[in-house]
């Protein structure tokens, strides 16, 4: 992946950096893994707005993505890398031998015409789908189930990737894209490789319109509001607003929201890095 620094033309190519797609092949998705994919602009069924900040937008299509992987044994061509709205990394398209075409999650470096599998009998190489427990110490992984068979939950953003540490009984050790040492059953599916499109945290949109082209619209501070609409609003002049917290009085900057008796956490090792 490229990107593309601006000119400043206009204010709003100023401290704009753009991607090339350089690594996309093709801008035609395939229509047979294409869904309707209504906004709801933060509304829920009965027309009450529950979630602010969210409207407009493009229209966009949701591609179906296979999480799960189960397509065991079949050997799979990759037909082209295309660019997906929903999601930071690219997909892939696998044209599998039997006919079926499937969307995954693009590992960097998957190139068009590289074959891929998953199963048991797979090869250690990017964009294959191995169990844990069959994966080599160090290995570099993305795409990771939580529970078997359950489709991938974890590490799927772009340019992530957990590493597998240790191997312990029945469990594996994984170090998250955090820092974070967690457990996780070696009858878990995983992808090989780190996720594509990794310069995906460069990228600046350079004004507020792309955010609006995204379904984002204006975010303003709590500070600002009135006391009726945020507990840090109120007050003569530009204020302080008093102790940093969220719409619902729910403490910022470094106060513990995890649950103290939740269950997953007799598999966290380690907790993530601050």
């Amino acid at each position: 992946m490229a990107l593309r620094k601006f000119n400043p033309l206009t204010p709003g190519t100023r401290f704009k950096v753009a991607d090339t797609y350089d690594d996309v092949t093709t801008r035609l998705p395939e229509k047979s893994l294409l869904v309707k994919q209504k906004k709801s602009g933060g509304r829920n069924s009965s027309g009450k707005m529950t979630m602010r900040y969210i409207g407009g937008g493009h229209k966009q299509r949701y591609r179906l993505i296979d999480f799960k992987r189960e397509k065991h044994s079949v050997p799979a061509t990759v037909a082209s890398i295309e660019y997906d709205p929903n999601r930071s990394s690219r997909i892939a398209l696998l044209q599998y031998a039997d006919g079926e075409k499937r969307y995954i999650l693009a590992p960097q470096g998957l190139q068009v015409g590289a074959v891929v599998q998953s199963g048991e009998d797979a090869p250690v190489e990017p964009g294959n789908a191995l169990y844990l427990k069959d994966i080599p110490l160090g290995t570099f992984i993305h795409h990771v189930e939580l529970r078997p068979g359950q489709g991938a939950t974890l590490v799927r953003s772009a340019g992530a990737a957990a590493q597998l540490a240790a191997k312990d009984g029945k469990y594996v050790i994984l170090r998250m894209p955090s820092g974070e040492m967690r457990m996780i059953l070696g009858t878990c599916l995983a992808v090989i490789g780190s996720v594509s499109n990794p310069d995906h945290r460069l990228v600046r949109s350079g004004k507020a319109g792309r955010s609006r082209w995204l379904g984002r619209r204006p975010r303003n501070r709590g500070v600002s509001m009135n006391p009726v609409d945020h507990p840090m609003g109120g007050g003569e002049g530009r204020a302080s607003g008093g102790h940093p917290r969220s719409r619902k009085g729910i403490p910022a900057k470094g106060y513990k929201t995890r649950k103290p008796k939740n269950h997953s956490s007799k598999y966290i090792l380690e907790r993530r890095k601050k």
